[in-house]
């Protein structure tokens, strides 16, 4: 990178004076439960193991969705001989990766984006390629990698309009990280349009991997005892609920319990240690509730079941005849549908998707989602998908063409990789 702009120098410098102040920022989140305690150090740049020998590809995703998103890639790379580290920021996606990631990969927490950290990561781990997920554009890595010569390749890229604008507040900023980027292989000819404008030199339209990422997976087990536990019950998901849509989700359930007096609400907050703030809710409104955590299938007296461990949400779509994505009546930008998609689930979602406009898009377009606006309404949608089961499956039908339709991105982010993979092979003869 040469020259690199002041906002740039000025961003690495900051950086480096606020270090000493950066483990009080992890300390304040560990106690919001937002960091791991046992792996804080991770955050620091310090490695958890040796490094193995041989290539190692390093892949970077936010959170779940994001490292989900990339897993067959990674399967893809460690089938390819490559060590695959995969680093992430948040607790929910170390623990659904420890349970999904293949044999050859590593989870490690991605460093804080400060010079001295990003320093000590690199010089252990020593990655020959770097990909990274949807919008993670760091500045501090994005400026380390290109010191070192890695290649940067950005995978189901996005940039939304918001983004946009604020970068293009600092065009010769934009331009000069952006520029470091190899290959930005983007969603949609709407993010790639915002990402060349801004700088970023090979662009290619890719799109959205989420589209090929393999449905959640379920313990068979456990899904044939939880089936025969809920038989014959109406049961519906809350999935994925920010703040007061665990109200709503209370809120509907008694609605609905005055046509189906044993309806089964499941509420699978997007931050599980909310579940006892929202069994308080629960509770105050009669309601009989049971968490996941216990280790108990719902008994027939069981009104409302937290879901409070993480990585089973795949269960619970496959045993719900209708699922709320949450995020979305709040303004959060709404989580994916896809996955639901996958597994036969009739999705319900409010306005907020933002995080996801296409996506809703097609599967609103084609009839594969039901919008809603309130409460209200978000019972009245869920009421006739209980009742109306000939509807629920053309939903279902119309959501499988789509995800069938929008296929396809794993294998065209692989081929533009290929190139990649194939010099380091060479290289290593």
């Amino acid at each position: 990178m040469s020259p690199m702009p002041v906002s740039l120098r000025l961003y690495r410098a900051g950086m480096g004076l606020a270090e000493p102040f950066l483990p009080l920022v992890l300390a304040a989140r560990r106690r919001r439960g937002k960091e791991d305690p046992a792996r804080l150090a991770e955050r620091r740049g310090v490695a958890a193991i040796p490094r193995p020998p041989g290539r190692i590809a390093w892949l970077h995703g936010a959170s779940v969705g994001e490292t989900i998103s990339i897993l067959p890639i990674i399967e893809r790379l460690t089938q390819r001989s490559f060590t695959v580290l995969v680093t992430s920021g948040t607790v929910t996606s170390a623990t659904v990766l420890a349970e999904r990631l293949p044999p050859g990969a590593i989870h490690q927490y991605a460093p804080l984006d400060a010079p001295r950290y990003l320093r000590r990561f690199l010089d252990h781990w020593r990655p020959d390629l770097a990909l990274v997920a949807e919008s993670e554009l760091w500045p501090g890595m994005i400026m380390a990698l290109e010191e070192r010569g890695v290649p940067l390749i950005l995978v189901n890229g996005r940039m939304s309009e918001r983004s946009f604008r604020r970068w293009r507040r600092a065009p010769k900023t934009a331009r000069a990280l952006l520029g470091c980027i190899d290959v930005a292989l983007t969603q949609t000819p709407a993010d790639a349009e915002r990402l060349a404008r801004l700088g970023a030199p090979r662009v290619t339209i890719a799109g959205n991997l989420k589209f090929d990422a393999p449905a959640p997976p379920a313990d068979a087990e456990t899904l044939a005892l939880m089936q025969g536990q809920v038989s014959g019950r109406p049961v519906w998901l809350a999935a994925s609920t920010h703040g007061r849509e665990d109200e709503i989700a209370c809120y509907v359930h008694m609605v609905l319990k005055q046509r189906w007096p044993d309806l089964l609400t499941f509420i699978a907050p997007r931050h599980p240690q909310r579940a006892a703030e929202i069994a308080g809710i629960a509770e105050a409104e009669g309601l009989e509730v049971m968490r996941r955590s216990d280790g108990y299938a719902p008994g027939s007296a069981t009104e409302i079941y937290i879901v409070d461990v993480m990585g089973e949400l795949g269960l619970y779509f496959r045993l719900a005849q209708a699922a709320f994505i949450g995020g979305s009546l709040v303004e959060h930008g709404g989580h994916n549908p896809i996955e639901p998609a996958k597994l036969r689930t009739p999705i319900v979602h409010g306005p907020h998707v933002h995080n996801f406009n296409d996506v809703y898009a097609a599967f609103d377009g084609a009839g594969g989602a039901a919008p809603v606006t309130d409460p209200d309404e978000l019972a009245g949608t869920v009421a006739a998908l209980l009742e109306d089961q000939a509807r629920a499956r053309r939903m279902t039908r119309a959501a499988a063409g789509v995800v069938e339709r929008y296929g396809g991105a794993l294998e065209r982010t692989l081929q533009a990789i290929e190139p990649y993979i194939l010099q380091m092979e060479l290289e290593r003869l």
